[in-house]
């Protein structure tokens, strides 16, 4: 399939779709409806064909406006990330457009709701297959701006103005983080073609600039990804209609993820960088994770596990995991999306529910016995993989991902060793921890061996790098302990007080409120 094809047509149909839109503003009729996610098929289709060009010609590069050698201002990379992303992108919009088309129906400014989703993904997959510095920081910059239209879609809700007004503010912040990288990344490689940085940047080559630049695009990849304490708007968008948050995960609020990456190359240069990245994408992995357990609404408190789940990308990229990273991007936005999609139906599920009976709840012995048996069944699993050939390879970092994921594992495991629990749910955690043993470790494989020549490998941890593992492991395992035992001491006061304070966040948002003015917004008329 010719390059030109799978790279331009996705982006070009979604902006026909727009064009359309943007012509009826207003209600649109179910013809132009139809027309329009047609579009959004074709153009996932033709994404789909990506893969099919990769798998035949490999990784090219298709340049189509240059102002010299050495700056392309439009050019196109297909390798293993933007074909992946591509076609994530193109898939979840297709579901969204499709969506959007019912859930809109009626509303007055409908068509002009669908020019700028379909904007939206036109940018991004400008983004995700950008050759080029230029390109790249345009459709950084054309994505947020199309996004903050869909958040104003209803402009007179004030918590509308001000969650929109926040992303403004970090989103802008953001631009600047990366105008400044990729400005630093022309004065160190003299040129703006991103597979000529990369390549020069994995021969060692770059110095001081790179190293700041690698800096700048972590700076611009923690404001894209709602990180804490900038994070307040992501929790906000749901006065924005639902396709909105799912839209999100199509590349948008993965852009960060997706920005170190595509740099990784650049990124191992700066291995300070890399801490700091392990540093604030654990604790804000660790902070939305409990703020959402408090949240009682479905939508929020998917939103808050949105915002864990990118501290927890963020983390693994500083972890020089990239080939994780980059499955946990496309795992979690299929299924976030779908959480979104369908949380007006999950909501009603639990209305027409029964009551459930009494909760089992594990004393400390039983939460000592799972988390004891979960580890020994990772670690079993994880001898088990080094026997096999291509599994060999595993690095510190990843065994110490997979152990903090299979502590998830562990505090449901002592739900089934609780005393008054059936055997039939022991019989069935204990399955539970062996199944997602084996997925971690056949995922990890194959992410490594459909990245690699792509994606550098991790390198050897130093000391610093130890440290940080060491210390999310516990910090994880403790966070995970103390909810297992929850249950225990939910009603003592202290724990009351401390849920009050988790359900708002630590305040973070709230600060962050009144230093914008956020809360002195005025209705519109």
């Amino acid at each position: 399939m010719p390059l030109n094809l799978v790279v331009l047509a996705p982006p070009a149909l979604l902006l026909l779709a727009a064009a359309l839109g943007f012509a009826r503003p207003g209600r649109i009729g179910r013809s132009a409806l139809a027309v329009i996610e047609a579009l959004a098929l074709l153009a996932a289709l033709l994404a789909g064909g990506a893969l099919a060009a990769l798998a035949i010609g490999g990784p090219t590069m298709l340049t189509l406006v240059a102002a010299g050698p050495a700056l392309p201002l439009l050019a196109f990379r297909l390798d293993l990330i933007s074909a992946a992303m591509l076609l994530l992108v193109n898939f979840v919009g297709w579901i969204v457009v499709r969506y959007a088309r019912v859930y809109l129906d009626g509303e007055a400014r409908q068509g002009i709701f669908m020019a700028w989703l379909a904007t939206t993904l036109a940018m991004v997959m400008l983004l995700v297959t950008a050759g080029s510095l230029v390109q790249l920081l345009a459709a950084w910059i054309a994505t947020s701006l199309a996004l903050h239209k869909l958040l104003l879609f209803y402009p007179e809700r004030v918590a509308a103005q001000r969650a929109a007004r926040k992303k403004f503010v970090t989103a802008r912040a953001g631009d600047a983080a990366l105008l400044g990288a990729v400005l630093l990344l022309l004065g160190a490689y003299g040129t703006a073609d991103m597979p000529a940085i990369l390549t020069a940047a994995h021969a060692g080559f770059g110095g001081p600039m790179a190293m700041a630049a690698a800096g700048l695009l972590a700076l611009a990849a923690l404001l894209k990804s709602a990180q804490f304490p900038l994070h307040g708007w992501l929790t906000e968008v749901m006065e924005a209609p639902t396709p909105v948050s799912a839209l999100l995960h199509a590349g948008v609020i993965n852009a960060g993820g997706f920005l170190l990456i595509r740099f990784a190359d650049v990124m191992l240069l700066a291995p300070g960088v890399l801490a700091v990245l392990v540093m604030i994408g654990g604790f804000t992995a660790l902070f939305g994770g409990l703020v959402m357990l408090t949240q009682p609404a479905i939508k929020t408190s998917l939103a808050w596990s949105t915002v864990g789940q990118m501290g927890f990308m963020i983390m693994q990229c500083g972890l020089a995991l990239f080939p994780l990273a980059l499955l946990h991007i496309v795992l979690h936005s299929l299924y976030k999306a779908h959480a979104f999609l369908a949380s007006g139906g999950a909501v009603e599920q639990i209305a027409a529910a029964q009551r459930p009976g009494p909760v089992a709840i594990p004393r400390p012995a039983a939460v000592g016995r799972a988390f004891l048996a979960a580890l020994a069944i990772y670690g079993l699993m994880s001898l088990a993989f080094d026997a096999l050939p291509g599994f060999h390879h595993k690095s510190p970092q990843a065994v110490a991902l997979g152990a903090i994921l299979i502590f998830g594992v562990a505090y449901l495991f002592a739900q089934g060793l609780a005393d008054s629990a059936p055997r039939a749910l022991t019989r069935k955690m204990a399955v539970y921890a062996v199944a997602a043993s084996i997925g971690y470790f056949t995922l990890h494989g194959l992410a490594l061996w459909l990245t690699a020549g792509t994606l550098p490998a991790t390198p050897a941890p130093g000391p610093l790098e130890w440290t940080l593992m060491v210390l999310a492991v516990l910090s994880f395992g403790l966070v995970a302990v103390a909810q297992s035992m929850f249950p225990l001491w939910a009603y003592h006061p202290a724990a009351a007080g401390l849920r009050v304070h988790l359900s708002n966040g630590l305040y973070a948002n709230a600060m962050f409120d009144r230093m914008l003015g956020g809360w002195t917004l005025k209705r519109r008329a």
